[in-house]
């Protein structure tokens, strides 16, 4: 997808980080977001999730507005559920990333933002000494699914990709989420790969 600007892209500030490929399921329960998410759905339009650097995921009397990071991910609702009035469960896919250029909250607590989309993660092969770090994913794919754990993760895996395989390690080990954001915001998948193998081999789950 070449770079291009969006106008008007509704924002969903939160505690986490969305990376491109990945999986995010939410409750909604908010007002300001039941009717965006109704009208992206309908739409099939995607909505912009970006990292909190301060405030609350939900909005409280008094409480500090939020601020967030300029890189965020853009999201596309794969499904959507209303078990009852005032509640949908959603689960959405990560798509491209995107750069805030402008952003306004509106009265009622909605944020709205003009973005610039960033490139697509180059396709790059996981290099042989890195190879350890794809093989424990691997391993960790096929544990969950013979215990038949939900995945947090959709196929097709590339597990021969080395942004792919970052961003899924990024999703799974626990590290805080200021380094998660800046994992996720690197231009080079390289690189993230092997900042993610340094922190796997630090834990010991995989050593090269």
């Amino acid at each position: 997808m070449n770079a291009l600007t969006l106008h008007s892209l509704p924002l969903f500030p939160l505690g986490s980080v969305l990376f491109p490929g990945g999986i995010l399921p939410l409750r909604i329960f908010e007002v300001r977001y039941l009717d965006m998410i109704g009208k992206c759905h309908k739409a099939g339009a995607p909505f912009g999730v970006v990292c909190l650097t301060h405030g609350h995921e939900v909005q409280r009397a008094g409480a500090p507005s939020e601020a967030f990071h300029a890189v965020g991910t853009l999201a596309r609702i794969q499904q959507l559920e209303q078990p009852q009035p005032g509640l949908m469960l959603i689960r959405c896919t990560g798509l491209q990333r995107f750069h805030v250029a402008r952003s306004e909250r509106l009265p009622h607590g909605l944020w709205l933002a003009e973005v610039q989309s960033m490139p697509d993660d180059a396709a790059v092969a996981v290099p042989p000494d890195l190879q350890p770090a794809a093989d424990a994913l691997a391993r960790v794919l096929e544990s969950l699914r013979t215990r038949e754990v939900d995945l947090p993760i959709d196929e097709p895996y590339r597990l021969d990709d080395c942004g792919w395989v970052a961003n899924r390690w990024c999703e799974l080990l626990p590290v805080p989420l200021e380094l998660k954001q800046r994992l996720m915001a690197l231009d080079n998948p390289l690189m993230r790969l092997e900042l993610v193998d340094d922190l796997l081999a630090r834990t010991g789950i995989a050593g090269t």
